[in-house]
């Protein structure tokens, strides 16, 4: 995960933890975060670089929507990176 930009990072984060991580519902709770418009241009070539690196699956839902899930290897470097913050981070 080191060698993803922070970006990446938050999407990664924000795909496992919606019930229906599809490209709008994404972009929304990224909006939400960030408080200001993400734009297509900036969601979608992230995604598909996460698809790339094998982090994220992506799935036809219907012919408009794309669905996202993590795959074990997205949520095994999830896993790694918070034991990692852990480490510095008083709970």
């Amino acid at each position: 995960m080191y060698d993803l930009t922070g970006f990446q990072r938050d999407l990664l984060y924000v795909t496992a933890g919606l019930e229906e991580p599809h490209g709008l519902a994404l972009k929304e709770e990224l909006e939400d975060y960030y408080e200001k418009e993400i734009h297509h241009g900036r969601l979608y070539p992230n995604l598909d670089t996460l698809v790339e690196k094998g982090l994220v699956e992506k799935s036809e839902k219907d012919r408009r929507t794309n669905m996202y899930s993590l795959t074990r290897r997205g949520q095994r470097e999830i896993e790694a990176r918070q034991k990692w913050v852990d480490q510095y981070v008083d709970q």
